[in-house]
């Protein structure tokens, strides 16, 4: 037991707590959940809580079956209530995922992660990380398909006549108490769709933050009578949902990103990571979009890319250089905007920071960055100015993705090969199915 444990411990007695929920993820960043009394969390600290790993998607086979689940202390938060019965409060932690032997999972997501950032550690970094994330509100039906959206706005719009405000200040509220800071938060482009921003914090921590908020945005969204989703792109004429992810490093107190003499304030470091990710893109989309509905968003959707390009203040490119307080030093990151909101985030953020620091390691030379508007141009023009398009397809990406030695290396061999399996799954389903489309152009033929 350490500090952390008892302070826990502590709290839970204090303030009554009933319920513990233990949270982690299987690979593709579904949320799982176990609840436990408070009299055996003591316990769970010094041994963990054993489980079926064989039930979890990817997780181990049943002749190895027997997986535990180790409460992290340092995620210890006490939950909103659901009931409106405060007198039942509940609190959650994340946990790592160990085998019978202590050892820690080769298939757990967030182990995955803590992998990289203790590669960037050692290499004197500290990677931080601030998400803006979008998604949709759509009217509460009962049928499954029905996407009519909770508003009509558009970009920034302030409205009163619709609860997409009360909603979003209600759920700003319910992140807050749970300790997730948020910077801002808006209308999007098309109707239904919101867009809050959190504030930057380490990789880890920002992973725990992202699977907490989905949750809670969910939740708020049905006591509101109201359905989010963060699926990539629901709506064929409206645009997709990103999660533009800002990302720096940082070397003690010092933005490894920012150099005052540069152009654009970057360093030679920043720009090695930004060639890193962009020499790396094909291979890892499959990671960072992980849906067959992935595409529709990258191949249709507006302002999301679709080559490996970066840009100073050009929300066409992959990689965007913010030009915002340009000259000050801890404000320096790049946006990475093929993300969509549906990732996995110990994945997405693991490829991306690991391709990153391939380049800073290996000198990686970036090109010059994009001036022209990226999704206007034709594929002649793009590659005959030297981007490399992104995968168009989930089928594409996997092509890319199972032919790279550096993304197995990543990802690890077990996790690797289950992603591949379970997505050539999906996309075989996906060609399966005969659409409306395809009955209305061919059925009379």
């Amino acid at each position: 037991m350490n500090s952390q444990h008892d302070y826990v411990l502590r709290t839970v007695e204090e303030r009554d707590v009933r319920f513990i929920r233990l949270w982690f993820t299987d690979i593709t960043g579904a949320l799982k959940s176990v609840d436990m009394s408070p009299a055996e969390l003591e316990n769970a600290f010094e041994e963990g809580v054993g489980f079926d790993g064989s039930s979890v998607e990817g997780f181990s086979r049943v002749a190895e079956s027997d997986t535990i689940a180790m409460p992290d202390p340092s995620t210890f938060k006490i939950m909103p209530s659901e009931s409106g019965n405060d007198s039942l409060l509940t609190a959650r932690m994340f946990c790592d995922i160990v085998q019978p032997d202590g050892s820690p999972s080769v298939v757990d997501p967030r182990n995955i992660l803590r992998r990289q950032v203790e590669e960037a550690a050692d290499d004197g970094f500290t990677c931080m990380i601030g998400p803006e994330i979008e998604f949709y509100l759509l009217q509460q039906t009962d049928d499954e398909a029905d996407l009519r959206p909770t508003d009509n706005g558009g970009y920034f719009d302030q409205s009163t006549m619709n609860l997409a405000p009360e909603f979003r200040r209600t759920a700003i509220q319910i992140l807050e108490n749970v300790g997730i800071v948020t910077e801002f938060s808006h209308h999007e482009t098309s109707p239904g769709q919101q867009e809050i921003d959190l504030r930057h914090t380490d990789a880890l921590t920002m992973s725990d933050n992202i699977m907490t908020f989905r949750y809670l945005i969910k939740k708020v969204a049905q006591q509101q009578g109201a359905r989010a989703t963060f699926m990539p792109k629901p709506h064929k004429d409206w645009t997709g949902s990103g999660m533009h992810t800002h990302l720096s490093l940082f070397e003690g107190d010092s933005n490894a990103f920012h150099d005052p003499d540069d152009e654009f304030c970057l360093s030679t470091t920043a720009k090695q990571f930004i060639a890193g990710i962009l020499h790396h893109a094909p291979e890892l989309t499959a990671v960072t979009n992980q849906w067959v509905n992935s595409y529709k968003r990258l191949m249709f959707g507006n302002e999301a890319p679709g080559a490996a390009t970066w840009g100073v203040s050009n929300r066409s490119a992959m990689v965007r250089v913010p030009t915002y307080r340009l000259n000050k030093p801890e404000s320096r990151r790049v946006e990475i905007r093929s993300l969509d909101s549906s990732a996995n985030p110990y994945l997405a953020y693991s490829v991306l920071l690991a391709a990153g620091l391939r380049g800073i390691r290996e000198n990686y030379q970036l090109g010059e960055p994009a001036e022209d508007n990226v999704q206007e141009l034709t594929r002649r023009e793009r590659r005959a100015m030297g981007y490399i398009d992104l995968p168009n397809s989930l089928d594409h990406a996997l092509r890319k993705l199972e032919n790279s030695e550096f993304m197995a290396e990543v990802l690890g061999e077990n996790v690797f090969e289950f992603f591949l399996r379970s997505k050539w799954e999906e996309f075989r389903n996906y060609q399966q199915q005969i659409t409306s489309f395809e009955l209305h152009n061919n059925l009379n033929y």
